[in-house]
């Protein structure tokens, strides 16, 4: 399925995007799409069974709806750092022996084609389009990465925008050039684990003001999708509804010749992982 949220933002409402594209509304069936619902077995079977009934949903005008994100009430979202092996080569780190953590705040997460705001001082706005895996069964301790794949509810597009002067040149952690307001954009939807056969197998790409500036796929991993929330679980407690950004390709900013070409207001980013839909947001200063 192809789940998403609809409406203003602080009031979106859920949402189903059927076979033939046609956008349903799921609010006389479910309250949200959140962790609560991703963890309900029954919940999502009603989903299903009204998604396959002929006229039981109605149909939505998608004409002038804002697309939020496709999940609300986000537990966490842990983000997965130098998970690509090309990235890491340009940006000439070492490929990490275990993988590299940090967090962004549930508030910055926006719509898929919502305003994305420079910081004020920033000189380092940076893009990258990722994977973003919602997990759906709470992970404790987990001893596999099938077991890892198993409490996957779905995945989306997200694009984990950087101030790379605030994470790497100010000291302290990355945390303080990753939770910028507006810093990461979900969606347009969460496609259910059943429709992701191979998660890593899924191209991801990028354009600034139509320039195509990355061009990767996940099977470029370190850590692979299911190894990351196993790795996860023995550090904390993934509930339904936490997210994890695990990761970006080469292609960034950071990673190009001088005067690398970082983000300004004014710039339009397209970015999309095939299957799971694409964004577009124009910059605007802070």
């Amino acid at each position: 399925m192809k789940l998403l949220r609809v409406g203003t933002a602080g009031a979106e409402r859920p949402a189903l995007l059927d076979r033939d594209g046609t956008m349903r509304d799921l609010s006389g069936i479910v309250p949200d799409i959140d962790g609560d619902l991703l963890a309900d077995a029954s919940a999502l079977a009603r989903v299903r069974t009204a998604a396959d009934a002929p006229g039981v949903l109605p149909a939505l005008d998608p004409a002038g709806l804002r697309v939020g994100p496709p999940l609300g009430r986000i537990g966490k979202i842990v983000c997965i750092g130098l998970n690509y092996h090309d990235h890491a080569a340009e940006t000439g780190a070492a490929i990490p022996e275990e993988p590299i953590l940090f967090f962004k705040a549930p508030d910055t997460v926006v719509g898929p084609e919502d305003t994305v705001l420079v910081p004020r001082g920033s000189r380092k706005t940076d893009w990258e389009v990722e994977l973003a895996v919602v997990i759906g069964r709470t992970a404790r301790y987990l001893s596999s990465a099938e077991e890892g794949l198993a409490h996957v509810a779905g995945y989306a597009t997200a694009h984990d925008v950087s101030e790379r002067e605030f994470q790497i040149e100010r000291g302290g952690t990355w945390d303080k050039g990753k939770n910028c307001e507006t810093f990461n954009p979900l969606g347009p939807w969460l496609v259910t684990a059943d429709e992701v056969p191979d998660p890593q197998a899924l191209p991801l790409r990028l354009w600034v003001n139509g320039e195509l500036k990355q061009n990767g796929t996940t099977a470029e991993q370190i850590f692979p999708v299911g190894e990351v929330v196993r790795y996860l679980s023995h550090f904390m407690t993934l509930y339904p509804g936490d997210v994890i950004n695990t990761g970006t390709p080469a292609g960034v900013a950071m990673g190009q010749p001088e005067p690398k070409p970082y983000l300004k207001a004014g710039d339009v980013v397209e970015l999309e992982v095939e299957g799971l839909g694409r964004q577009r947001q124009e910059l605007k200063g802070a």
